[in-house]
């Protein structure tokens, strides 16, 4: 049984993964890095070339300012100088996409920055205000039952829900830390197992054994992934073809 409506397809891109050009057919989105925790202005260039090539929308993945860390390490900055960072990934991702006449789809933080933002109401807050001021038309993607979903709404910003697909969950909505193992899904068992209540019930399986509910207009899968391209034509041969 399938629900009205399938959730889009959405990966991680713009992140070094060598034969990145595979992933764009089976995908419906990608959020690309733009400098802060990896990228610059010719690597944007060259996943919104292949996007455009397989009509796939883009948005921009902005993160903590840490190309060290992949910007997976929560960092302690001056709200400021984090914005100021921000807003200048998210301008080079735009500067690019003008100049290849695609439309900004969405603002997607990333890793720890995206998590921080999910669990921290203040920090979730205030990004969300600064959204709000800067970038108010661009809709932006967020978790169930998570700080940011609540501030978004508070602060009148367009939302899409977002499940990861090949991450393991908390029951508390929190993705399990990347440094246990089984908090990446990278076989098709595993993902398959996954995505099928999500997709079918409206619910996440945690790693406890829970179910939580949880509409996705979006499911996510890591352009990183190892076992991403083992996976992911099937199962979008499986659930939406």
């Amino acid at each position: 049984m399938r629900p009205n409506k399938l959730p889009k397809i959405n990966c991680d891109l713009g992140e070094g993964v060598v034969n990145e050009q595979e992933i764009y057919s089976w995908i419906d989105c990608g959020s690309i890095a733009c400098g802060g925790h990896f990228g610059d202005e010719a690597s944007i260039a060259f996943s919104l070339k292949l996007a455009k090539a397989n009509g796939v929308k883009v948005g921009a993945h902005p993160s903590y300012p840490d190309q060290k860390n992949f910007g997976r390490k929560s960092m302690q900055l001056e709200f400021g100088a984090l914005t100021a960072s921000l807003h200048e990934q998210i301008d080079r991702f735009q500067l690019v996409a003008k100049q290849l006449e695609m439309p900004t789809d969405h603002i997607k933080f990333h890793g720890a920055l995206y998590n921080d933002a999910m669990a921290n109401a203040d920090l979730a807050q205030d990004l969300c205000e600064w959204l709000s001021i800067h970038f108010e038309q661009i809709p932006i993607f967020v978790s169930t039952g998570s700080q940011m979903l609540f501030w978004a709404e508070q602060f009148r910003l367009e939302t899409r829900l977002e499940v990861f697909g090949d991450r393991a969950y908390e029951a508390n909505y929190q993705l399990v830390a990347r440094s246990e193992v089984g908090s990446l899904f990278t076989t098709m068992e595993q993902v398959d197992s996954h995505i099928r209540p999500i997709i079918q019930d409206r619910q996440i399986l945690t790693n406890s054994g829970k179910k939580i509910p949880s509409r996705a207009d979006t499911l996510c899968f890591h352009g990183d992934n190892p076992g991403l391209m083992n996976f992911l034509p099937i199962v979008r041969k499986k659930y939406w073809k």
